[in-house]
């Protein structure tokens, strides 16, 4: 059988084929050996007894999977979703997976400001204490899409949702401290540039870029954050939980979603394995008091110098006031 010229038939190529599918084979084994031994595990055993947690987008992802490590060590958690009826779904799935029947389920729209709004008196009102806020809900967009705020929909969700959200609830967080704020950024912020010019953009040729700009928010806000709340002990954090095998790529728009596909199932991390980070920083006594730091694989990790640019994040925070439409009357940071 001759293919491009060369006769498969002959021993030697086939000898050769097979030793380059063997070899190609190995490679990809040991790369995946690597990115598992190389994962960063928690395990650590805090127990979270009596303690309240939030949890942003708990109904899939490492969402999912952080409420189930944060349940199973005893810990009251509300999962902050948008989609309810999977989440009730998920919701029963958690509870009978840890034996803990004290996981909540509530409505959570983070490109709304009604909707974090809403959320924000019911847990007020509701919970007497809040320990620990992780915000872990995220979205990546193919489209550009206005909210019904008129802001960019991936910059409302995956920061200034989070940014009014945490602002509604800094009372309880200081009620309750020492607490913890989480928040779930990305190294994908490296492949982006923080235009404060530009921040809530009209229009966008690469959608999906924002994304990337939100993750660089998401640290700068974080960092931020920690500045404020200085003497508060109230610790704000921020990580990296790796590059995960979830749903947040299914917008990858054809054909670019088909090698993806192939990469995401070789050698990203699972939920699992991407929510480790996220529940170090929660519970970890090793962390405690530790705050404004970036995590990678449940160690802290060095940022840019872009990313750690205070007269930067500070405007950030100016705008963020302006796009979230804090109010007069709000809680202050």
């Amino acid at each position: 059988m001759i293919v491009f010229g060369v006769d498969l038939s002959c021993p030697v190529i086939q000898t050769l084929i097979c030793v380059a599918v063997v070899v190609s084979l190995t490679a990809v084994s040991l790369l995946r050996f690597y990115a598992y031994i190389s994962c960063g595990y928690y395990h650590g055993r805090t127990r979270m007894d009596g303690k309240v947690v939030i949890i942003t987008g708990a109904n899939g992802g490492i969402g999912k999977e952080t409420a189930t490590e944060i349940a199973k060590r005893g810990a009251r958690v509300i999962m902050a979703c948008r989609n309810l009826e999977t989440g009730k779904q998920v919701r029963d799935e958690i509870a009978e997976t840890t034996k803990n029947d004290n996981v909540i389920l509530k409505k959570l729209d983070l490109s709304s400001q009604k909707s974090i709004r809403e959320f924000a008196e019911d847990v007020i009102r509701t919970e007497p204490r809040l320990d620990v806020l992780i915000h872990n809900a995220g979205t990546a967009e193919s489209k550009f899409k206005k909210t019904e705020d008129d802001v960019e929909i991936n910059m409302a969700t995956n920061h200034f949702g989070p940014f009014l959200l945490t602002h509604l609830l800094i009372d309880l967080l200081k009620k309750s401290a020492p607490s913890r704020i989480v928040v779930v950024a990305s190294e994908l912020y490296r492949l982006a540039s923080l235009n404060l010019n530009k921040i809530n953009p009209t229009s966008s040729w690469c959608p999906a870029y924002y994304y990337y700009v939100s993750k660089y928010a998401n640290i700068c806000f974080t960092l931020e954050l920690a500045r404020r709340l200085e003497g508060t002990n109230v610790a704000a954090n921020c990580l990296h939980p790796g590059m995960i095998n979830s749903g947040i790529w299914r917008n990858v728009p054809f054909p670019l979603n088909l090698p993806l596909k192939l990469i995401v199932k070789g050698f990203f991390k699972t939920p699992a394995q991407g929510c480790q980070t996220s529940v170090f920083l929660a519970c970890s006594e090793e962390v405690e008091g530790v705050t404004g730091k970036y995590f990678m694989d449940c160690a802290e990790r060095a940022l840019s110098s872009g990313a750690t640019d205070e007269s930067k994040a500070k405007k950030l925070w100016e705008l963020s006031e302006k796009f979230a439409d804090l109010r007069a009357t709000d809680p202050k940071i």
